[in-house]
């Protein structure tokens, strides 16, 4: 898997020979090489000990890859920026993979281009997920991939596949993926963006990374066109990939009116949009309505879909905004998508088991199947949603009390905890859209680290290395 991941190397290195940049050449053919050697190193060592992959190893497999690449992603940024920490260098590049959008970093419009498309390409490989891509080439080496998917797939209805190989199954999700990027690219090249631009901005899009190859982000650009775009794009990465994929194999739209998530988000959303739009132009925050929806809209849109974007500085909006628009970053994303947090159809499935407690205790002996979209939940499944939500909201809690106890004020420690658990971005305070997480200390850079790592990795995949039952035989 460390040898596939070297392969992403090329796209800066050919950046950095379109733009004859020798230094970023050599730094990112050095990082090539290290990492390739390090798997191959580690191939040599292991390569007599056989075995059959375990759920256990699934797992395990998968919280060391998602801590160990983005350790060997920070070489080129090492490289590249000597005063750069390892703390910082690491936290940029778990940002990017986790498509969390958090920065540390300063100055972006001056950077390398190479080291721009670095940033943004994690963005992309982890949108869908980089085991997932390797899924799709371990049964080449005669490894078992569906214990890594069962490990790394977002969402409690993960063990429907749509096709009868796991490996199929991951490239046909990997070639939708490339599909909408590209048709991505295309439009925002259309609309006014540079080729360097479109490409970034396409690929966190998609990803739902939120980076950006401005300081300024999307305000930058100052484009309502570019912005709908983005809202447009950022909207179908929020669903889930798996009727992006039936709707391409039947040539037919109708699938989408079947996906309860995708209803239920995109009515949330538009609601939101128009309330919070109704609502800034209420407190003159703007001076007319389609000012507050079109500035409302996108960054209503990026926050909640877990993106990250920005074209406005929305910290400085009335608070109830804001604080809406993280917690909508909680819940709005379907599984199977590149978005973050508890994901719809976990809230949809919350929302119904609250329906039946409150029946059960009208009428205690009434049988009462939970149905979403048309389909019964098993009560396993929703046993299941009600742990993961304690843990996620337990995990919100000790993370915020962690920053409290390293001295940042409450509005910016929930709201970073919130912002990097949900793999969204910009939080409030000192971590607003108007600064970055170049604030923090390195403690307090490390727990935001910690909690992209178990947003991303969807909480249990997590904390269950850490439990006496996972390693007694």
């Amino acid at each position: 898997m460390l040898v596939v991941f070297s392969i992403a190397y090329l796209i800066p290195v050919v950046t950095s020979l379109i733009y004859a940049d020798t230094t970023m050449l050599l730094d990112f053919l050095l990082a090539m090489l290290w990492t390739a050697a390090s798997g191959v190193l580690m191939w040599m060592l292991t390569r007599h000990y056989k075995g059959e992959l375990t759920i256990r190893h699934g797992y395990l497999l998968v919280v060391v890859m998602w801590t160990a690449m983005p350790a060997f992603g920070t070489l080129p940024l090492l490289l590249a920026m000597p005063g750069l920490s390892f703390t910082d260098a690491y936290f940029e590049t778990m940002s990017g993979m986790t498509t969390t959008g958090a920065t540390v970093l300063v100055g972006l419009d001056n950077l390398p281009p190479a080291i721009n498309i670095w940033r943004h390409e994690l963005n992309w490989l982890g949108g869908l997920g980089i085991i997932v891509l390797a899924v799709a080439v371990l049964p080449l080496l005669g490894i078992g991939g569906r214990q890594l998917f069962k490990a790394e797939t977002p969402g409690p209805m993960k063990d429907s596949a749509l096709t009868p190989r796991i490996a199929d199954t991951a490239r046909n999700l990997w070639v939708v993926y490339l599909g909408i990027t590209l048709a991505c690219i295309a439009a925002l090249k259309w609309a006014g963006m540079n080729w360097l631009d479109a490409v970034c901005h396409a690929f966190a899009a998609m990803g739902l990374g939120g980076f950006s190859t401005h300081d300024a982000s999307v305000g930058y650009f100052n484009s309502p066109l570019i912005e709908f775009i983005l809202i447009v794009f950022m909207l179908l990465a929020a669903m889930n990939f798996a009727s992006h994929f039936l709707a391409w194999r039947g040539k037919s739209l109708r699938v989408y009116l079947r996906d309860t998530e995708a209803i239920a988000m995109l009515s949330v959303v538009l609601a939101s949009c128009v309330g919070i739009a109704l609502f800034l132009w209420w407190q003159g925050t703007y001076a007319d309505f389609w000012t507050a929806l079109r500035h409302a809209s996108f960054n209503l849109v990026s926050i909640a879909t877990d993106c990250g974007f920005a074209s406005v500085d929305f910290a400085q909006w009335p608070i109830f905004a804001p604080l809406w628009m993280l917690f909508l970053s909680c819940i709005v994303a379907s599984s199977g998508s590149t978005g973050g947090g508890l994901k719809m159809v976990r809230t949809l499935i919350l929302f119904k088991q609250a329906g039946r407690e409150f029946l059960k205790l009208l009428h205690p002996s009434a049988v009462n199947p939970m149905k979403v979209g048309g389909m019964v939940v098993p009560n396993s499944i929703v046993f299941a949603v009600l742990g993961f939500v304690f843990l996620y909201f337990m995990s919100i809690v000790a993370y915020t009390f962690l920053l409290l106890i390293s001295g940042l004020d409450f509005i910016s420690s929930f709201t970073a905890v919130i912002a990097c658990i949900n793999n969204a971005g910009p939080g409030l305070g000192v971590v607003g859209p108007a600064t970055n997480y170049s604030a923090l200390t390195d403690f307090q850079t490390w727990v935001c680290t910690l909690a992209m790592l178990t947003g991303r990795l969807e909480v249990f995949t997590l904390l269950i290395i850490f439990t006496p039952v996972f390693w007694r035989r």
